[in-house]
């Protein structure tokens, strides 16, 4: 942990639950206890807090009110908010993922998992750790080379040349997300989308196909196998990295999820 300690605020209504948190986390950060909205926004008017720690349930303004407001306000709206939460159901963490929130931590939570989890979204070497894993797979160096250029900076970025050694790769290192190249000599992107799938942990994987043959039957035969979207070569910066995006957070939350 960094040298300085954090700054979060904490907001609950239930004044034992303030003084529980605080307590349990004061060895690590300044933590700053609100047990109403209006108290919050008087602390934010001192401190730009790192992280904020929200309650749901709470009278009045609840807490999807509240980072409704937060985010509203160009002042706050890139403060990290993480819900603290009693309510463990899908529908209720897809919410407060939905409207902005970095995390979702159920009632009652372990000393653990909150210095984890505010480490995780505040210490940016811990975040350099815990970055999504990207396996990209492709014959041409050259396109290896620039896709580890371009997502080196958001994502731990893996490359293989040879795609015969796809089972010995996945056996070291396990991605959250696969670039697959089409047309590649001896395997081809169509022949390891089964041997990725038949790995232990990438059952669900998100792959993304890249091709130069952007035919309605070539994307038919690559989503039918198991792919959950495509891109047509040349690839385009933008369009890359907003799919990586979309499709990575959708199988994160949902990892999320079944863990539930």
């Amino acid at each position: 942990m960094s040298n300085t300690r954090g700054k979060i605020i904490y907001v609950d209504d239930v004044n034992y639950s303030l003084i529980s948190v605080k307590n349990r986390l004061k060895e690590h950060y300044e933590v700053y206890p609100a047990q109403s909205v209006d108290i919050l926004f008087e602390i934010l008017g001192r401190i730009i807090p790192d992280l904020i720690l929200l309650d749901v349930n709470m009278p009045n303004v609840d807490g999807y009110e509240v980072i409704k407001m937060l985010k509203s306000n160009p002042g706050y709206a890139d403060i990290k908010v993480v819900f603290l939460s009693a309510q463990a159901d899908r529908e209720s963490l897809i919410k407060g993922i939905s409207l902005g929130a970095v995390d979702y931590i159920t009632k009652p939570a372990t000393d653990a998992d909150l210095i984890n989890c505010i480490e995780l979204h505040t210490n940016p070497i811990k975040r350099d750790i815990d970055k999504p894993i990207i396996l990209a797979i492709d014959d041409n160096p050259s396109i290896l080379k620039a896709i580890n250029y371009l997502l080196k900076e958001d994502y731990v970025v893996r490359t293989l040349a040879e795609p015969e050694r796809i089972k010995e790769v996945l056996r070291m290192i396990v991605p959250d997300l696969i670039l697959l190249d089409c047309m590649m000599p001896g395997l081809n992107g169509f022949d390891l989308v089964p041997i990725i799938r038949n790995s232990q942990n990438h059952e669900d994987t998100p792959i993304i196909f890249l091709t130069s043959d952007g035919t309605i039957d070539n994307i038919t035969v690559a989503m039918h196998l198991g792919a959950c979207d495509y891109i047509v070569k040349p690839i385009n910066d933008l369009i890359l990295l907003e799919k990586i995006s979309q499709r990575l957070s959708n199988y994160l939350v949902n990892r999320r999820l079944r863990a539930l």
